[in-house]
């Protein structure tokens, strides 16, 4: 693929993205998709719980990770080939096609682990093409003054899909066990298709190769291309840097940490239950303000600060003796992750070319899903030896060190929004 590209066109109707109904069905499709991948988890668990031992049950609710990494930066290569549309609805519709089938099976008979570890194996790879191309649909659906307003509404369908998705799939599978919560999470997938089909799209980008030239482009130099893409970008490549440094030293503390925490300090479930109430209530308020307001100014600088600030924030959770500190400090956590996370992504999306986005948004899955997971046994098997006090200062310093990259390399500091 040629590396100068022309811009997409931009869709003629510059609303404001929550008032735009383009925008407005891609919402409620990945909202619905979002609710959907809930109910699966939830019965995917459940089921592998109930059919093999604990260590066979943890096998299976992984074994998607796999695939997912693997095969992610090639989906970001297929994304910017066929389009985001045409992969998201494709990648969709096998979605719903393995849930429903999956629920048939069960409903038929007890194929065993294996049906459950054939089905994560499929959502992982599905996911690798997923996942690419949601990160890049936005950019064909709205101008690109209106992408900070989108990823807080993404924000808000996150948030929303994780209050109803769980506790849909647990009624499911009490009233009809895991084959039933399957069928549900096939279902509600399948809301999605409708919607995405109606989306109008801008025209995709259009480089100065020949159809020869096109043809002649292969998968690895196509891969090349937005792996240089990103590296020589003076904007990317910092910022994928600060992606990187704030998920390994967020997701480490928030997913296995806090647990610890929790069970050390004597809070017990239910505050463990206020805790992370309250960090989705500050990420889900920083999307409903970013929904609302739109753009940020110096959205660089922004989220740099925001950053470090979260990092502090991070350190403190270990630190206050009580849950009501605990739920102060969380809120303040989700209040600064989100929005780092949402400037972070909006960034993405302006600064990416267009015909490289879906690549660049494979990347940045891979340091998410694929590099800052690994923190997580490594902070147990910390916590263990050390304490959570130790621990959580080490995760918040590596989390201050994204924001620190923001802030001292000038083009990523002084990097803007489109207004």
């Amino acid at each position: 693929m040629a590396s100068t590209v022309t811009a997409a066109a931009e869709p003629v109707d510059e609303r404001p993205a929550h008032r735009d109904g383009n925008v407005l069905r891609w919402v409620g499709a990945y909202t619905a998709s979002m609710v959907g991948d809930g109910v699966y988890y939830l019965a995917l668990s459940w089921a592998a719980v109930q059919q093999g031992t604990p260590a066979e049950a943890g096998v299976v609710m992984t074994v998607s990770a796999v695939p997912r990494a693997l095969l992610l930066l090639g989906g970001g290569v297929i994304v910017d080939r066929l389009g985001p549309r045409r992969v998201v609805i494709g990648s969709d519709a096998l979605r719903c096609a393995a849930a429903l089938a999956v629920a048939a099976l069960m409903f038929l008979a007890s194929p065993g682990l294996w049906l459950l570890a054939l089905l994560a194996l499929v959502f992982g790879a599905v996911d690798a093409l997923f996942l690419p191309a949601v990160g890049a649909l936005p950019a064909r659906l709205t101008g690109k003054g209106q992408l900070a307003r989108v990823q807080g509404m993404r924000g808000l369908a996150v948030r929303a899909a994780n209050v109803v998705g769980a506790p849909l799939g647990g009624l499911a599978v009490a009233m009809g066990g895991a084959a039933a919560a399957f069928a549900v999470a096939g279902l509600l997938i399948a809301v999605s298709l409708p919607l995405l089909v109606t989306l109008r799209v801008a025209k995709p980008p259009l480089d100065e190769a020949s159809d020869v030239g096109e043809r002649r482009s292969t998968a690895w130099r196509d891969l090349a291309g937005g792996l240089g893409h990103v590296r020589r970008h003076p904007v990317l490549a910092p910022l994928m840097l600060a992606i990187a440094l704030g998920d390994l030293g967020f997701v480490g503390p928030l997913n296995v940490g806090l647990t610890l925490l929790a069970d050390e300090r004597g809070w017990g479930a239910a505050g463990m239950g206020w805790i992370l109430a309250a960090f989705g209530a500050g990420a889900g308020g920083v999307s409903l303000l970013l929904t609302v307001r739109g753009r940020v100014p110096r959205a660089g600088l922004v989220a740099g600060a925001a950053i470090i600030a979260g990092s502090v924030a991070i350190a403190a959770l270990a630190r206050v003796p009580t849950v009501a500190g605990a739920v102060g400090a969380a809120l303040a956590v989700g209040l600064l992750a989100g929005l780092s996370g949402a400037l972070c992504g909006a960034l993405l999306q302006t600064q990416s070319d267009p015909a490289f986005l879906g690549r660049v948004t494979a990347l940045s899955g891979l340091v998410s899903l694929g590099l800052a997971p690994l923190s997580m046994p490594v902070s147990a098997a910390a916590v263990q030896v050390w304490g959570t006090g130790p621990v959580f200062a080490v995760s918040a310093a590596v989390c201050a060190l994204g924001g620190v990259v923001a802030l001292t390399v000038p083009a990523l500091r002084r990097a803007e929004l489109p207004g």
